[in-house]
Protein backbone atom coordinates (compact mmCIF):
# COMPACT_ATOMS: atom_id res chain seq x y z
CA UNK A 1 0.00 0.00 0.00
CA UNK A 2 1.28 3.46 -0.94
CA UNK A 3 2.33 5.45 2.15
CA UNK A 4 2.25 9.22 1.46
CA UNK A 5 4.64 9.95 4.33
CA UNK A 6 7.25 7.53 2.92
CA UNK A 7 6.72 9.04 -0.51
CA UNK A 8 7.57 12.45 0.95
CA UNK A 9 10.67 10.91 2.54
CA UNK A 10 11.81 9.69 -0.87
CA UNK A 11 11.09 13.06 -2.48
CA UNK A 12 13.02 14.86 0.26
CA UNK A 13 16.07 12.61 -0.18
CA UNK A 14 16.03 13.09 -3.97
CA UNK A 15 15.72 16.86 -3.63
CA UNK A 16 18.63 17.06 -1.20
CA UNK A 17 20.74 14.69 -3.34
CA UNK A 18 20.02 16.79 -6.43
CA UNK A 19 21.42 19.99 -4.98
CA UNK A 20 24.89 18.53 -4.26
CA UNK A 21 27.86 18.08 -6.57
CA UNK A 22 30.65 15.50 -6.26
CA UNK A 23 33.11 18.30 -5.60
CA UNK A 24 31.02 19.69 -2.75
CA UNK A 25 31.28 16.39 -0.85
CA UNK A 26 34.88 15.59 -1.72
CA UNK A 27 34.25 13.11 -4.55
CA UNK A 28 36.02 13.24 -7.94
CA UNK A 29 33.99 14.03 -11.04
CA UNK A 30 34.82 11.23 -13.47
CA UNK A 31 32.58 12.02 -16.40
CA UNK A 32 29.81 14.32 -17.54
CA UNK A 33 26.46 13.70 -15.87
CA UNK A 34 23.09 13.72 -17.57
CA UNK A 35 21.34 15.07 -14.46
CA UNK A 36 22.60 17.38 -11.69
CA UNK A 37 23.38 16.15 -8.23
CA UNK A 38 24.93 13.07 -6.69
CA UNK A 39 24.14 9.56 -7.83
CA UNK A 40 22.30 7.30 -5.42
CA UNK A 41 25.31 5.01 -5.09
CA UNK A 42 27.44 8.00 -4.11
CA UNK A 43 25.04 8.96 -1.33
CA UNK A 44 25.01 5.35 -0.12
CA UNK A 45 28.81 5.26 -0.13
CA UNK A 46 29.08 8.52 1.79
CA UNK A 47 26.53 7.31 4.36
CA UNK A 48 28.11 3.86 4.65
CA UNK A 49 24.92 1.98 3.75
CA UNK A 50 23.94 -0.42 0.98
CA UNK A 51 22.86 0.99 -2.37
CA UNK A 52 19.77 -1.24 -2.50
CA UNK A 53 18.74 -0.05 0.97
CA UNK A 54 19.11 3.59 -0.05
CA UNK A 55 17.16 3.03 -3.28
CA UNK A 56 14.29 1.58 -1.26
CA UNK A 57 14.21 4.71 0.88
CA UNK A 58 14.03 6.96 -2.19
CA UNK A 59 11.30 4.78 -3.66
CA UNK A 60 9.18 5.14 -0.53
CA UNK A 61 9.32 1.41 0.16
CA UNK A 62 8.22 0.09 3.60
CA UNK A 63 11.63 0.14 5.30
CA UNK A 64 12.47 1.89 8.55
CA UNK A 65 16.04 3.18 8.86
CA UNK A 66 17.72 3.20 12.26
CA UNK A 67 18.58 6.45 14.01
CA UNK A 68 22.21 5.86 13.09
CA UNK A 69 21.34 5.48 9.41
CA UNK A 70 19.28 8.67 9.46
CA UNK A 71 22.16 10.57 11.05
CA UNK A 72 24.60 9.12 8.50
CA UNK A 73 22.32 10.23 5.63
CA UNK A 74 22.06 13.69 7.15
CA UNK A 75 25.86 13.96 7.16
CA UNK A 76 26.18 12.57 3.64
CA UNK A 77 23.59 15.00 2.27
CA UNK A 78 25.00 17.97 4.22
CA UNK A 79 21.64 18.66 5.86
CA UNK A 80 21.05 21.67 8.06
CA UNK A 81 19.73 21.05 11.56
CA UNK A 82 16.07 21.75 10.56
CA UNK A 83 16.49 19.42 7.57
CA UNK A 84 18.06 16.75 9.80
CA UNK A 85 15.12 16.96 12.21
CA UNK A 86 12.68 16.75 9.31
CA UNK A 87 14.41 13.64 8.00
CA UNK A 88 14.14 12.03 11.44
CA UNK A 89 10.44 12.81 11.62
CA UNK A 90 9.75 11.42 8.14
CA UNK A 91 11.77 8.26 8.81
CA UNK A 92 10.09 7.60 12.16
CA UNK A 93 6.97 5.57 12.67
CA UNK A 94 3.51 6.80 13.51
CA UNK A 95 1.08 9.14 11.81
CA UNK A 96 -0.92 12.21 12.73
CA UNK A 97 -4.61 11.86 13.50
CA UNK A 98 -6.96 12.96 10.69
CA UNK A 99 -7.16 16.72 10.40
CA UNK A 100 -9.97 18.61 12.07
CA UNK A 101 -10.19 22.38 11.88
CA UNK A 102 -9.26 23.91 15.23
CA UNK A 103 -11.03 26.43 17.42
CA UNK A 104 -9.23 28.76 19.81
CA UNK A 105 -9.99 28.47 23.55
CA UNK A 106 -11.66 31.44 25.25
CA UNK A 107 -8.48 32.31 27.13
CA UNK A 108 -6.54 32.69 23.89
CA UNK A 109 -9.33 34.71 22.28
CA UNK A 110 -9.36 37.02 25.31
CA UNK A 111 -5.60 37.52 25.03
CA UNK A 112 -5.86 38.15 21.30
CA UNK A 113 -8.54 40.80 21.70
CA UNK A 114 -6.62 42.53 24.49
CA UNK A 115 -3.60 43.19 22.26
CA UNK A 116 -3.32 46.58 20.60
CA UNK A 117 -0.86 45.33 17.97
CA UNK A 118 -1.92 43.09 15.05
CA UNK A 119 -2.21 39.44 16.09
CA UNK A 120 -3.83 36.27 14.81
CA UNK A 121 -4.00 32.55 15.54
CA UNK A 122 -3.35 29.79 13.01
CA UNK A 123 -3.85 26.02 13.19
CA UNK A 124 -1.93 22.98 12.01
CA UNK A 125 -2.91 23.51 8.35
CA UNK A 126 -2.26 27.27 8.69
CA UNK A 127 -5.98 28.03 8.77
CA UNK A 128 -6.82 31.41 10.29
CA UNK A 129 -8.57 30.46 13.52
CA UNK A 130 -8.95 33.95 15.02
CA UNK A 131 -7.61 37.50 14.67
CA UNK A 132 -8.03 40.89 16.29
CA UNK A 133 -9.18 44.19 14.84
CA UNK A 134 -5.62 45.46 14.48
CA UNK A 135 -4.73 42.46 12.30
CA UNK A 136 -7.83 42.95 10.20
CA UNK A 137 -6.89 46.60 9.74
CA UNK A 138 -3.60 45.51 8.14
CA UNK A 139 -4.46 42.22 6.42
CA UNK A 140 -8.23 42.56 5.79
CA UNK A 141 -8.94 39.01 6.99
CA UNK A 142 -12.65 39.85 7.37
CA UNK A 143 -12.86 40.33 3.60
CA UNK A 144 -11.63 36.82 2.82
CA UNK A 145 -14.14 34.21 1.75
CA UNK A 146 -14.62 31.51 4.39
CA UNK A 147 -12.78 28.98 2.19
CA UNK A 148 -9.81 31.37 1.82
CA UNK A 149 -9.26 31.96 5.55
CA UNK A 150 -5.90 30.27 5.55
CA UNK A 151 -2.66 32.22 5.84
CA UNK A 152 -1.05 30.37 2.90
CA UNK A 153 -4.08 30.86 0.65
CA UNK A 154 -4.27 34.52 1.62
CA UNK A 155 -0.57 35.06 0.95
CA UNK A 156 -0.17 33.07 -2.26
CA UNK A 157 -3.48 33.42 -4.08
CA UNK A 158 -5.04 36.76 -3.04
CA UNK A 159 -3.75 39.56 -5.32
CA UNK A 160 -3.73 42.24 -2.62
CA UNK A 161 -1.12 40.25 -0.67
CA UNK A 162 1.39 40.72 -3.48
CA UNK A 163 0.78 44.46 -3.32
CA UNK A 164 0.90 44.52 0.50
CA UNK A 165 4.30 42.78 0.67
CA UNK A 166 5.65 44.56 -2.39
CA UNK A 167 9.17 43.56 -3.55
CA UNK A 168 9.49 41.22 -0.57
CA UNK A 169 6.46 39.11 -1.49
CA UNK A 170 8.31 36.26 -3.23
CA UNK A 171 10.86 35.82 -0.42
CA UNK A 172 8.15 35.87 2.23
CA UNK A 173 5.93 33.47 0.29
CA UNK A 174 8.79 30.99 -0.19
CA UNK A 175 9.64 31.19 3.51
CA UNK A 176 6.04 30.35 4.41
CA UNK A 177 5.96 27.44 1.96
CA UNK A 178 9.19 26.01 3.41
CA UNK A 179 7.81 26.27 6.95
CA UNK A 180 4.58 24.58 5.92
CA UNK A 181 6.51 21.71 4.30
CA UNK A 182 7.46 20.38 7.73
CA UNK A 183 3.83 20.13 8.83
CA UNK A 184 2.51 18.91 5.50
CA UNK A 185 4.91 16.02 5.06
CA UNK A 186 3.87 14.47 8.37
CA UNK A 187 0.22 14.72 7.32
CA UNK A 188 0.74 13.82 3.64
CA UNK A 189 -2.29 12.15 2.14
CA UNK A 190 -4.77 13.70 4.56
CA UNK A 191 -7.69 14.94 2.39
CA UNK A 192 -7.64 18.38 4.01
CA UNK A 193 -3.97 18.85 3.14
CA UNK A 194 -4.47 17.47 -0.37
CA UNK A 195 -7.27 19.99 -0.93
CA UNK A 196 -5.09 22.85 0.32
CA UNK A 197 -2.25 21.92 -2.04
CA UNK A 198 -4.67 21.82 -4.95
CA UNK A 199 -5.91 25.32 -4.13
CA UNK A 200 -2.35 26.66 -3.87
CA UNK A 201 -1.30 25.03 -7.14
CA UNK A 202 -4.25 26.51 -9.00
CA UNK A 203 -4.01 29.93 -7.39
CA UNK A 204 -0.27 30.64 -7.42
CA UNK A 205 1.85 30.12 -10.59
CA UNK A 206 5.09 30.04 -8.59
CA UNK A 207 3.95 27.54 -6.01
CA UNK A 208 4.77 24.28 -7.83
CA UNK A 209 8.41 25.27 -8.42
CA UNK A 210 8.86 26.20 -4.76
CA UNK A 211 7.12 23.05 -3.58
CA UNK A 212 9.26 20.74 -5.70
CA UNK A 213 12.41 22.13 -4.08
CA UNK A 214 11.28 20.48 -0.85
CA UNK A 215 12.90 23.17 1.28
CA UNK A 216 12.14 23.15 5.00
CA UNK A 217 12.54 25.92 7.55
CA UNK A 218 11.60 26.42 11.17
CA UNK A 219 9.28 29.22 12.19
CA UNK A 220 11.33 32.22 13.23
CA UNK A 221 10.83 35.79 14.30
CA UNK A 222 11.82 38.58 11.96
CA UNK A 223 10.89 41.88 10.39
CA UNK A 224 8.40 42.58 7.62
CA UNK A 225 7.97 45.75 5.63
CA UNK A 226 4.47 46.21 4.25
CA UNK A 227 3.04 48.60 1.66
CA UNK A 228 -0.42 49.35 3.01
CA UNK A 229 -2.84 51.10 0.62
CA UNK A 230 -3.93 53.61 3.32
CA UNK A 231 -1.07 53.66 5.83
CA UNK A 232 1.81 53.64 3.35
CA UNK A 233 5.05 51.79 4.14
CA UNK A 234 4.99 50.26 7.62
CA UNK A 235 7.35 47.85 9.36
CA UNK A 236 6.69 45.19 11.98
CA UNK A 237 8.73 42.78 14.05
CA UNK A 238 6.84 39.49 14.19
CA UNK A 239 7.05 36.48 16.47
CA UNK A 240 4.96 33.34 17.00
CA UNK A 241 4.04 31.48 20.17
CA UNK A 242 2.71 27.93 20.58
CA UNK A 243 -0.47 27.54 22.64
CA UNK A 244 -0.40 25.27 25.69
CA UNK A 245 -4.04 24.23 25.22
CA UNK A 246 -3.40 22.89 21.71
CA UNK A 247 0.19 22.73 20.33
CA UNK A 248 -1.22 23.00 16.80
CA UNK A 249 -2.33 26.58 17.56
CA UNK A 250 0.14 29.42 17.09
CA UNK A 251 -0.33 33.02 18.14
CA UNK A 252 1.44 35.43 15.77
CA UNK A 253 2.05 38.99 16.96
CA UNK A 254 3.20 41.95 14.87
CA UNK A 255 4.87 44.76 16.80
CA UNK A 256 5.17 48.11 14.94
CA UNK A 257 8.69 49.40 14.33
CA UNK A 258 9.47 53.08 13.88
CA UNK A 259 11.13 53.77 10.55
Amino acid sequence: MDDPKRRELGDFLRARRGRLTPESVGLPRHRRRRTPGLRREEVAELAGIGVDWYIRLEQGRPVTPSAGTVDALARALRLSEPEHQHLRALAGGGTYKPFERETAPDSLIHLLKSLSQPAYVTGRRRDLVAWNDAANDIFAFDDLAESDRNILVAMLTVPRSRALFGPGWADEAQRMVAQFRITHDLSAGDPAFVALLSKLRHGCPEFEVWWERHEVRRSASGRKVLHHPAKGMIAFDHASFQANDDPALKLVIYTPVAR
